[in-house]
């Protein structure tokens, strides 16, 4: 069934925002590592970041729907018996598909780099359904909790792009703050364990002591997170997974403590053993500026799949602050590249 919203939206566009992420332990959210593995306890910290996604929506033709989005250049625009799923703004067009609305034209605005291993796709599909659930929340109507959110916002995601997707990035979206997530695949009502490390004070403190760049390279996850399933399904690089999922859960006590120099150390411990297990996933620029923030006494790692795209770091206000004039000299010869101002964002999707 098909309803148009160009007339709801000629009166007033409905919006929604997001924030972005950073992480450690990322790729134990997917269920093909997770779900074996339950009894491990599988686990991912993640950030919020205050750059966030936003999704418009505005009056468009009546039977059509039209996508566009910072960063590229031309948008698209399809018949409603036509949306393709498989295109750039594929994903977008699916979350359309599934309310059932034509007539709008959506705009997604992101505050963070494009292909910035930040989960920016992610980030706009939850802002997305968010605004799509908004428009469609008329009189009697129930409005979509959290959790459907983030539910839908993943399924959608892992449905278009056939498989192997993981819901951190879609968790952080929707509840903001610094967590730890438990993966647990096996319960049917539940299938995650949410942390909160940090309250409010806490994440002014952490914001205090992080620094996030962007390395000027863009990166595609999917590629990079194919062949570490791959391997570690074939049990060839499992030992060292788990190593990595008991430095995780070390760092989230020690975030919750907040036992910043613990944190940086554990970081370093972390990113020692994802060179082992993924070597691709630091570029020459990306190494360089992991040891840049090692020698200044932080921790760094890279964001989501690596290959480009963003890292971030964590250490005392001295070393953080003495870093981010290093990391500035570095990368202000590379296009695009900068230190990125930001903080951790208490606030979910809204």
């Amino acid at each position: 069934m098909h309803k148009s919203l160009q007339d709801l939206l000629a009166e007033q566009p409905v919006e929604a925002s997001a924030p972005c992420r950073i992480d450690c332990g990322g790729t134990w959210d997917i269920k093909a590592m997770a779900l074996p593995m339950e009894g491990i306890g599988p686990v991912t910290v993640n950030m919020a970041l205050s750059l966030r996604t936003s999704a418009i929506l505005s009056p468009y033709k009546d039977g059509w729907v039209k996508i566009s989005s910072f960063g590229f250049p031309e948008g698209e625009a399809f018949y409603k018996d036509k949306l393709p799923f498989n295109s750039r703004f594929g994903l977008f067009f699916a979350a359309v598909s599934y309310f059932g609305f034509h007539g709008l034209e959506v705009r997604i605005r992101s505050r963070s780099p494009v292909n910035s291993a930040l989960g920016g796709s992610s980030t706009a599909l939850v802002a997305l359904v968010k605004a799509l659930a908004r428009a469609s929340a008329g009189p009697g109507r129930r409005r979509l909790h959290a959790k459907e959110i983030l539910y839908l916002s993943y399924h959608l995601e892992d449905a278009v792009s056939g498989g192997n997707c993981g819901i951190q990035d879609q968790a952080a979206a929707v509840y903001g703050g610094v967590n730890q997530w438990k993966w647990r695949y096996g319960h049917r009502t539940a299938p995650f364990e949410r942390t909160r490390l940090l309250d409010r004070q806490g994440q002014k403190e952490l914001s205090k002591r992080l620094l996030v760049a962007y390395s000027g390279k863009s990166h595609v996850s999917s590629t990079t997170n194919r062949r570490w399933i791959k391997d570690f399904l074939s049990g060839s690089t499992r030992s060292g997974w788990v190593k990595v999922n008991e430095t995780v859960l070390q760092l989230a006590r020690a975030i919750k403590r907040q036992n910043w120099q613990k944190a940086a150390d554990l970081l370093r411990e972390e990113m020692a053993l994802r060179k082992e297990l993924t070597p691709e996933a630091l570029i020459p620029i990306t190494k360089k500026l992991v040891g840049q923030a090692e020698r200044a006494g932080c921790g760094a790692r890279f964001a989501g799949a690596g290959a480009g795209g963003s890292l971030w770091a964590i250490g005392g206000t001295k070393n953080i602050e003495r870093l981010e004039k290093k990391w500035k000299e570095t990368l202000a010869p590379v296009k695009g590249a900068k230190v990125l101002d930001c903080r951790i964002d208490p606030v979910g999707v809204r």
